[in-house]
């Protein structure tokens, strides 16, 4: 009986596709794919136990931080005008702060959930940390999700905040999955001399990719012409398309340091990302890191004594460097 229930809940959907027309599929597709849930404090709540699972006693280390008036809030004006929020901590030992990273999250997510990676550079590398929401993520405003894309303009925004709280001119900025997309995306447009490599995690190489990867495995009944459809009322809405936002472009641009992590079994996003992604970075020093075995997003649960060491040895090479 549940597999009957599964398959005509899936001929249903199927049939409801198909009889839509395409400028409504398109509209369909656009809203569930950059409008999903609502953000806010729920949000924020919702995940804290995610935090915990990626590395235990996170929402402790925080809430600590947070009640000795360490770790601190912050929100300026953002890209089209949407008040942005991020949180930052300096670091551990804050008379030999080692630099500063900016730590972005990825696709649903928020500042809360990686929190393994705040500590990872605050208190395993005594490095200052900001971590933002993404707009429409967590405290941010934004009127949709925006694959990184625009999200590059709110980093670059952050970019001198984070270097004007902590007067250091060393910065890393380093993102997992939409973060990971974020940090390539931002890497090929002009950056302040201080910003002075990048660590991607798991992130696509365009949205169209990840949006076509997304349809096959959830959407098969789907014909790819509709992202074509959602890409236009993308465009006609927010401004953007999603043949446009690509992380191989970027990376053409980007001449600074960057180490790419990618997990070998990953299937959300594809593990083919990450050549494409290496390849497409023609400039400046890059390193590869295939974590074997990990899912999606999962190359620091799997292997967190390598993962550290990894990113330590690729920012000591990066500072060797000047």
């Amino acid at each position: 009986m549940m597999n009957f229930n599964k398959l005509f809940t899936a001929a249903a959907i199927a049939l409801a596709a198909v009889a839509l027309s395409g400028c409504a599929a398109g509209k369909f597709m656009s809203s569930f794919a950059l409008q999903p849930t609502p953000h806010g404090i729920d949000d924020i709540e919702r995940t804290r136990h995610k935090a915990d699972s990626l590395l235990p006693g996170s929402t402790a280390w925080y809430d600590s931080l947070k009640a000795l008036d360490i770790l601190k809030d912050t929100v300026i004006t953002g890209y089209r005008d949407f008040k942005v929020h991020a949180c930052y901590v300096p670091a551990a030992d804050p008379a030999n702060a080692q630099g500063t990273a900016i730590v972005v999250h990825g696709y649903g997510d928020n500042h809360f959930v990686f929190l393994y990676l705040v500590r990872m550079y605050r208190d395993d590398f005594n490095y200052n940390v900001l971590f933002p929401d993404l707009q429409y993520h967590g405290y941010s405003e934004g009127d949709h999700i925006q694959m990184g894309w625009y999200d590059r303009f709110d980093i670059e925004k952050w970019i001198p905040v984070a270097h004007d709280i902590f007067k250091d001119d060393f910065m890393v900025l380093h993102g997992v999955s939409m973060g990971g997309a974020t940090v390539m995306m931002t890497s090929g447009d002009p950056l302040p001399d201080y910003v002075k490599c990048f660590v991607e995690d798991c992130g696509y190489s365009s949205v169209i990719m990840q949006f076509n990867n997304n349809r096959r495995q959830s959407f098969w009944f789907i014909p790819p012409d509709v992202l074509q459809s959602a890409s236009l009322v993308t465009k006609k809405r927010h401004g953007w398309g999603f043949w446009e936002a690509s992380s191989l472009k970027q990376l053409a641009k980007c001449d600074k340091p960057m180490l790419f992590i990618h997990g070998d079994a990953d299937d959300f996003v594809p593990f083919s990302h990450l050549k494409r992604n290496y390849d497409a970075k023609k400039n400046g020093y890059k390193e590869m890191w295939v974590t074997p075995g990990a899912r999606h997003a999962e190359s620091f649960a799997k292997y967190p004594v390598e993962y550290k060491q990894h990113v330590s040895d690729f920012l000591a090479k990066v500072k060797a460097m000047e």
